[in-house]
């Protein structure tokens, strides 16, 4: 059976990429999170929940971040925080990967209460530290009962890093299995819907926090068989076939390597490709410190420049896109095949690169560079962790899956890069030239902004700092949704039916001296497309002599 008879499998579903930089291996002295949320379900808006006090019996809803399912409801705290997206005012930041594990570890008797995402927000409306997030988180399991499958999260404040890694006791068993690691401050650190926690010295106390009764329960239930000390979390629960190495610490090896020597890349991609069993570091200490724009350049990575590179194989099309349309596993002749799963992906439901500031309070200090859609044609667009009023373009209702709207941000990133996914090579350079122009005026006009807002929290005035901050957050969704949509009309004028009109050189549309246009450019097919047409189909197309 060949190409014609193929049959498509269904591919598990791994989604989602955290890259982690500590405070001592950043150019500005931040601590920096990434986070892209990859979902075919899930629209791109701005998650906020606004300070407040709560009186004596007042409750707080849990509904299910999958799939909206009302929960049940817990106490509300007496006190809590505002939150802008993954990061609270106190510059708090908590990312995620899920990674399943074995099954018989989930609670499928419905009597827990927290899933991954209601655990995510409830600790950002309450913690003020990373280290109280990581204490209120598994409080809050033991008491209430995990819900969800293993998971990764990225925890973050101004000050310290850590990678958190959960899974549930099974059914019948409130609370779930837990450990946390800090990221040392001069490291990066990665995960991508793979355990990534194995031995480490649990004597450290201060660097390594883990739930009371881990080795107990582990021990108890065979999980656990040699020694407390060489216990590995990652192996513990959860195996690591090839495929999710590829799927999953593909994204892992591929951030690493730009910060690393070409011997550390090469051993590392032979864990990913499953020809060593030398697994991928927890975290590293990069060659160079790394910048925001490192960060967010990252968030966009389809392995170029490598022997796992996106744009190099036929199933990139005739213009060499770099994504591939699910599902990511296929049959052939009887043989499993797969595709690539990059860090950006087309599924994304939105994605953040979070800046937590030490020098500076923390109604300044906290910045969200906050996108929708795929990373890499999207904007980051930076909103402070003060800001309590979310812009238009990435409020809840303006649009859904099912609702196109054309002020909706989420839409008109997908209106960009849906074009671009069909003539990728030709229309790239015209979005990174949107896109760039947009983040580097955004990025410059920090400094000046700082200083404002600075300004203003010295002299107390907090209402006049989330004024500005909520009218800059408001001009700058606008800004940037109203760019892409224009740059959709573009592109869909500039390359309609598969040519490209010509440009002059100040990039307006050629006409002649009448104004009429010019004769469009047909870009046409690769040499190895005609080729492959060839082969296929012998002489029915060859041109009678």
């Amino acid at each position: 059976m060949g190409l014609a008879g193929a049959a498509l499998i269904a591919a598990d579903a791994f989604a989602c990429t955290n890259f982690i930089a500590g405070k001592g291996a950043t150019a500005d002295g931040s601590v920096m999170v990434t986070y892209a949320d990859d979902s075919y379900t899930r629209f791109g808006y701005l998650h906020h929940s606004a300070r407040g006090k709560h009186g004596p019996g007042e409750m707080r809803k849990v509904i299910d971040w999958g799939d909206d399912t009302p929960r049940g409801e817990i106490p509300q705290a007496g006190e809590t925080y505002n939150v802008v997206g993954n990061m609270n005012e106190h510059q708090v930041v908590i990312g995620e990967t899920t990674w399943g594990g074995y099954p018989e570890l989930e609670d499928t008797t419905g009597n827990s209460l927290l899933d991954y995402g209601s655990l995510i927000y409830i600790t950002l409306e309450r913690a003020k530290s990373a280290r109280e997030a990581i204490k209120l988180m598994g409080e809050l399991v033991d008491e209430y009962g995990y819900a969800s499958t293993g998971e990764t999260f990225s925890i973050a404040d101004k000050n310290e890093a850590w990678i958190m890694e959960m899974i549930g006791k099974g059914s019948g068993e409130k609370g779930a299995n837990w450990i946390a690691v800090r990221i040392p401050d001069n490291a990066i650190a990665a995960h991508a819907n793979e355990p990534r926690i194995r031995k480490v010295d649990y004597k450290d106390k201060e660097n390594v926090i883990y739930s009371k009764d881990l080795f107990k329960w582990a021990r108890k239930h065979g999980y656990l068989k040699g020694k407390d000390e060489d216990f590995s979390f990652a192996d513990a629960f959860s195996d690591h076939k090839p495929a999710k190495r590829r799927s999953c610490d593909g994204r892992v090896w591929s951030f690493y390597r730009n910060f690393a020597t070409p011997e550390e890349d090469a051993r590392w991609l032979k864990w990913v490709k499953a020809e060593s069993d030398e697994p991928l570091p927890l975290y590293i200490i990069p060659d160079r410190k790394l910048s925001l724009k490192d960060m967010q350049e990252r968030m966009r990575d389809h392995y170029e420049g490598t022997d796992l590179d996106m744009t190099k194989d036929i199933g990139a099309g005739n213009h060499t896109a770099p994504v591939r349309w699910a599902p990511n596993r296929y049959e052939v002749d009887g043989k499993t095949y797969f595709h690539e799963r990059p860090t950006a992906t087309q599924q994304t439901a939105w994605h953040f690169v979070s800046q937590s500031r030490g020098d500076m309070p923390d109604a300044v200090g906290g910045i969200l560079w906050f996108g929708t859609d795929d990373a890499n044609t999207s904007v980051y667009m930076p909103f402070y962790c003060s800001m309590t009023e979310v812009p238009e373009e990435l409020r809840v209702g303006n649009g859904d899956l099912y609702t196109f709207s054309p002020t909706a941000n989420f839409w008109v990133n997908n209106w960009v890069a849906n074009q671009a996914y069909h003539g990728y090579d030709m229309m790239i350079d015209d979005i990174r030239k949107v896109q760039g122009g947009l983040e580097d005026k955004f990025a410059e006009a920090r400094r000046a902004k700082d200083a404002q807002l600075l300004a203003l929290y010295e002299a107390g005035d907090m209402a006049g700092l989330e004024k500005s901050v909520n009218e800059e957050g408001a001009a700058i969704a606008k800004e940037a949704t109203d760019a892409y949509r224009d740059l959709a009309q573009y592109l869909i004028v500039k390359y309609i039916d598969g040519k490209r009109k010509k440009v002059d050189a100040n990039g307006e549309f050629a006409r002649n001296k009448y104004g009429k246009p010019l004769s469009p450019e047909s870009p046409g097919y690769k040499p190895e497309f005609y080729e492959m047409i060839v082969k296929t189909t012998g002489d029915r197309y060859l041109m009678p002599q």
